[in-house]
C-alpha cells in the first residue's frame, strides 16, 4: 500500500503522565466556542505532569463535527497549548482510506500524532483477521502520523485479541496503547504479557471508572476525566508508579463522588456532557452544551455534579 513518506522520523513522544481527552466546547448556537478552547488549552498545558492532549475523540464529541470544524478544532487546541505539549487527534474515519486522509490533515494542521480508532462496523459485526494490523498499517503509511493503539471494551466486537495488540503493537509508526478492555480478567493476564513482549511500547490506561485498579501497571494515564482533575489524577499517576496503594487509594476516595456523578451513569456517552458540566464547575465553560447525538442531562444533574466537585475539592481555576 505504498512506502513510508521520505521524512525525518519523529522521536516517539513522552505521553509517561497525564494525557487528558478535551472536550469539545460549544457556544449556545451549537458552533464552536474556540476562547473556551482557548482557556482549557492553556490551562492543561500549563500543568506540570500533562504530556499532551488528546482531541476529537469520544469526549471530544469529533464524530459530530464536519472535516473543516475537525482541522479548525486541532489547529485552535494546538495554539492554546503553544508548544508545551502535543496535540494529538483521534482518528475515527471508518474505512481504512478515509482514515488515512483524516490522519493526513490531521498531521497538516499540526497534530504531533493520532489516536487510530477501530472501523465502527467492527462494533456490530467484528472484523477480519488481519484487518486491524493493515489499517494501522496504510494509515501510518499514507501519513507518516505516529499511531496510538486503542483497545475497545471487551464487550463490543471491535476489542482487539491479544496477539493483534501484539501485532499492531510491532509495527513502525505504533508508539503507545491507550487500553479501555474493561475486563480486569483480561487486564491483569493481557498487560503483563505486552510489557514483556512489547517493553517500548507506552501503556496508557484509559478507564476512568476503574483508575485505581490500573494505575500500578501503566505509564500513564489517557482519560477524558483529565479534562476535569488533572491536579490529583497527576498525583494518582506517581502514587500507581511508586506502588503507594495508600496514597492511590485516598485520591480515589476523594475523587469517587466525581467519578460516580460523571462516569456512573446509564451511558458512558453522558460521561461527555457531564464532563461539561464539570468544565462548568471548575470555571473554564460558561455551558455545558453538546451536539446531537447527545443529549442534555436530567434535571438536577447539574446540581449534583457541582455539589461532587465541592466535595472533591475542585475549585475554579484560572485559566487565559
Amino acid at each position: 500500500m505504498g512506502s513510508i513518506p521520505q521524512v525525518a522520523k519523529a522521536s516517539p513522544l513522552d505521553l509517561r503522565g497525564l494525557t487528558p481527552a478535551p472536550v469539545t466546547p460549544f457556544n449556545k448556537d451549537g458552533s464552536i466556542d474556540y476562547d473556551a478552547i482557548q482557556r482549557l488549552g492553556s490551562w492543561l498545558g500549563s500543568i506540570p505532569g500533562v504530556k499532551g492532549l488528546v482531541v476529537l475523540g469520544h469526549a471530544g464529541e469529533g464524530t459530530f463535527l464536519t472535516q473543516e470544524e475537525q482541522v479548525s478544532v486541532i489547529r485552535a487546541f494546538v495554539k492554546s497549548v503553544d508548544n508545551k505539549i502535543p496535540i494529538i487527534a483521534g482518528i475515527t474515519a471508518e474505512g481504512t482510506e478515509v482514515a488515512a486522509l483524516e490522519a493526513q490533515r490531521a498531521k497538516a494542521a499540526g497534530a504531533s500524532a493520532g489516536l487510530l480508532y477501530p472501523s465502527h462496523g467492527w462494533l456490530r459485526f467484528g472484523y477480519q483477521a488481519g484487518a486491524p494490523q493493515d489499517r494501522y498499517r496504510a494509515v501510518y503509511e499514507k501519513s507518516g502520523l505516529p499511531l496510538i493503539l486503542f483497545q475497545y471494551p471487551d464487550n463490543t466486537k471491535a476489542t482487539y485479541s491479544l496477539q493483534t495488540m501484539l501485532d499492531i503493537a510491532a509495527q513502525p509508526g505504533v508508539i503507545a496503547m491507550k487500553n479501555g478492555v474493561r475486563n480486569m480478567r483480561r487486564w491483569d493476564t493481557e498487560i503483563p504479557i505486552i510489557r514483556r513482549e512489547r517493553p517500548e511500547l507506552q501503556i496508557l490506561t484509559c478507564h476512568d471508572e476503574y483508575l485505581l485498579h490500573t494505575a500500578f501497571d501503566v505509564d500513564g494515564f489517557l482519560v477524558g476525566y483529565g479534562n476535569i482533575a488533572p491536579e490529583p489524577l497527576i498525583e494518582m499517576i506517581e502514587a500507581g508508579k511508586k506502588k503507594d496503594y495508600v496514597k492511590a487509594r485516598a485520591i480515589h476516595d476523594r475523587l469517587l463522588p466525581v467519578t460516580k456523578s460523571v462516569y456512573h451513569r446509564g451511558s458512558h456517552m453522558e460521561g461527555t456532557v457531564a464532563l461539561k458540566h464539570g468544565l462548568v464547575a471548575r470555571g473554564i465553560l460558561e455551558h455545558a452544551t453538546v451536539r446531537s447525538a447527545l443529549l442534555p442531562l436530567e434535571n438536577g444533574a447539574e446540581q449534583e455534579i457541582h455539589a461532587a466537585f465541592k466535595s472533591a475539592q475542585l475549585g475554579k481555576v484560572q485559566a487565559k
